[in-house]
Parts: structure tokens; C-alpha cells; sequence
């Protein structure tokens, strides 16, 4: 067994261990399909923050691509950085395209339940090694793929050709879906939305499954929902997972909002005894439910920050909160901690989830209490 082998091998063998990756075809498609030839090159962060490339040359790729980790391969929505990297050794700015973390890959999959015959519509190609699962389990003419980035989408299609993978490839908007192979089995999102688009409820067939994730700062988390009539019914995973947003659905207006949170004088400034691990630790039992209450806000971290398009915003300083802006969001935090303790302290999985082309909410169950979506 060559290297690359045995370590596709140590990757499935853990993925089964942690009880990820239960059914025996995507545990052989994951080792057989050869994750590092599509991940020729790819960043790693250093630990003051700048993106040094990794090719295939270095002496480590083999066992940076089969870590159970992201391996980021675009920055900036732009290839610039990549060739400055390979010149400078290092650069700065926002991974904007990744091949996803096999653990959560396997969780999606999973949760897609196909069944022999099944077509399926993956959202955000990425480097394309997520289709070449797809394929090996399903064949090439039940996988269609779309991404909206020209080069991300080319070089993925030349990279599943040459490990014997020809899915449909397309070149678009993935919120719009891909109607003329539709209607789709299963719609597999990897890539974030703030809403489960329109396109993705007409185009899946009566019956069909929706896997994706939602652009939530606070309390994103996975969706499995059945389509029937238009509508779109199902529960939230209890495994937590987090994707870069679908182009059409990033905070814009977020990026400035938190650089002005720097300076910004506060309306008020007082002492919390909630911390800001407790609202933004997906680990923790709170952070799902938080972000139900404070929907809509973008986060940065070091000071710990929240905006809010409103102009709402707030500075945590260990146990000093600065609020300005409309509203007092960390209020409504608080608030919202005590509802959650009082209703028994819900996890993410007690929350189901609904979606029709017109309005869209969580609910959570056994009671009438529900948050749409903004």
C-alpha cells in the first residue's frame, strides 16, 4: 500500500470510529477516491494569521491533504494571492473556497440517504473532490455540480476527469440551481445560505432531501429537509457544521459595521456575568439558541464584537459590555439565556425547520415558539 493509500485509509478508519461514517459505500468512496489529487495546492494558516501555500512538492502535502481538516484554496474570491504566496511565502485575507473538513463531508453525505438511481444536485464544486464521492457512489450521470467561480469550476472538472470522474459540471449561480437537469433526488448545499432559495424547492422532486448549511454567525447548523408540495419540512442535526456563504448571500455591509464597533462611543457601557464564550462557542449547548435572538448579526473576535445592519452593536470586554445603535443586543442576549433556561436548556436537534418560497422559521418542539428568518 503506497502512502497516499494508507492514509485515505487512517482517515476513513477514523471517520468510522467516530461514528460519521456509517454507510459501507461512502466509507469505500472515501478510500478509494484520492483526496489529494485534488488538492495539488492549498494553503495552511500560520498562527499569526497569514496563509503560507503548501504544493505538492512539499515534503508534508501528502499528510496536510489527509488531515480531517479544511484545506483552503482560494482567497478573496480572486487566484492573485495564491501566485503572491508561492513568491513571498506567506499572504493575508479571506479563504473563499476550500475542499471541506471530511468529517463534516461525511455527516452530509450521510444525511443524504440516497438510494440507488438517485440524482443529485451539489451546490459550490470546490475543488471537485466532494462530486468524486458523489460519482463513485452514484455514477457519473446522477451528479451534477455548479460553482460560480470560472477558474474554481475548471480546475475541479480537470481534476475529476483525471481521477476518472466526469460529473456534469456547470458554471452559475448556485442560489438558481440547475433546471434543466432538475428535478434532483437530493440537493446537497455546501456552501451556507441565509435562506433555503426558491430554486432549491422547485427543482427537488416530490419526496427529494435538501442538505445545507445557513450563514449564521451565531447558531449556524446543519438543515436535513423533505420537499413535498413546494414546501420543505425537517430538523436541524445535532452535528454542528460551518461553510463559507454562498456568494449572493455574504454579509457585505458586515465587514466596515465591525471595524466601526472598534471606536464607536457606547450609549452604554456595564458589567454582564454572560460571557461571550457562552453566545459564540458552537460547542456549547447556548450558542444554537442565541442565535435565534440576535438573527442577523455579523461577529468578529479579538475584542469580541456584534453588529447588526440596524447599526446596533456591542463591545464585550471581559465583564464590560459597550452597546450603541438602536438596540441593546446584549440584552437580548441575556434575555435570551434566561428563556433558554427556562425552557430546559434545548440543543440545536430539538429544533425542526420550514421552508416555502415565501417565508421560512424554526420551531422548536413541544412548544408554539418559533423564529423566522429574517
Amino acid at each position: 500500500m503506497d502512502l497516499a493509500a494508507h492514509l485515505r485509509a487512517q482517515l476513513t478508519d477514523s471517520l468510522l470510529t467516530a461514528g460519521v461514517l456509517r454507510d459501507p459505500r461512502w466509507a469505500d468512496a472515501f478510500r478509494q477516491v484520492p483526496r489529494h489529487a485534488f488538492l495539488p495546492g492549498f494553503f495552511v494558516q500560520r498562527p499569526d494569521g497569514a496563509w503560507e501555500p503548501v504544493t505538492a512538492e512539499h515534503p508534508d502535502h501528502l499528510a496536510l491533504a489527509y488531515r480531517d481538516d479544511v484545506c483552503v484554496t482560494q482567497l478573496d474570491y480572486d487566484d492573485h494571492a495564491w501566485q503572491q504566496a508561492l513568491v513571498t511565502g506567506a499572504v493575508t485575507g479571506v479563504p473563499t473556497s476550500s475542499s471541506s473538513m471530511p468529517t463534516i463531508m461525511a455527516i452530509m453525505l450521510e444525511a443524504l440517504a440516497v438510494a440507488p438511481g438517485d440524482r443529485v444536485l451539489e451546490i459550490g464544486t470546490g475543488t471537485g473532490y466532494n462530486a468524486a464521492l458523489l460519482c463513485h457512489v452514484l455514477g457519473d450521470a446522477r451528479v451534477t455540480s455548479i460553482d460560480v467561480d470560472e477558474g474554481v469550476l475548471r480546475r475541479a472538472e480537470a481534476r475529476l476527469a483525471a481521477t476518472g470522474y466526469h460529473p456534469t459540471c456547470v458554471r452559475g449561480d448556485g442560489e438558481r440551481g440547475h433546471a434543466p437537469r432538475a428535478p434532483y433526488d437530493r440537493v446537497l448545499g455546501t456552501c451556507a445560505v441565509s435562506r433555503v432559495p426558491a430554486a432549491w424547492l422547485e427543482q427537488t422532486a416530490p419526496g427529494g432531501v435538501i442538505v445545507t448549511t445557513f450563514n449564521r454567525a451565531i447558531g449556524a447548523g446543519l438543515v436535513r429537509l423533505t420537499v413535498r408540495d413546494g414546501q420543505a419540512t425537517g430538523r436541524v442535526l445535532a452535528e454542528d457544521g460551518r461553510f463559507m456563504p454562498l456568494r449572493a448571500h455574504r454579509q457585505a455591509w458586515a465587514d466596515e459595521a465591525l471595524l466601526e464597533a472598534l471606536t464607536e462611543e457606547p450609549t452604554t457601557s456595564r458589567t454582564t456575568l454572560l460571557s461571550s464564550r457562552s453566545v459564540l462557542d458552537p460547542a456549547g449547548g447556548f450558542e444554537f439558541f442565541a442565535g435565534l435572538a440576535l438573527a442577523g448579526v455579523a461577529v468578529a473576535a479579538d475584542p469580541v464584537r456584534l453588529v447588526h445592519r440596524d447599526g446596533s452593536w456591542v463591545r464585550h470586554r471581559g465583564a464590560v459590555v459597550d452597546q450603541g445603535g438602536p438596540r441593546a443586543l446584549w440584552d437580548v442576549a441575556e434575555a435570551a439565556y434566561r428563556q433558554w433556561r427556562a425552557l430546559g436548556r434545548p440543543r440545536r436537534d430539538q429544533f425542526a425547520f420550514t421552508a416555502t418560497t415565501t417565508a421560512q422559521h424554526f420551531a422548536l418542539d413541544g412548544t408554539d415558539l418559533t423564529w423566522p428568518l429574517p
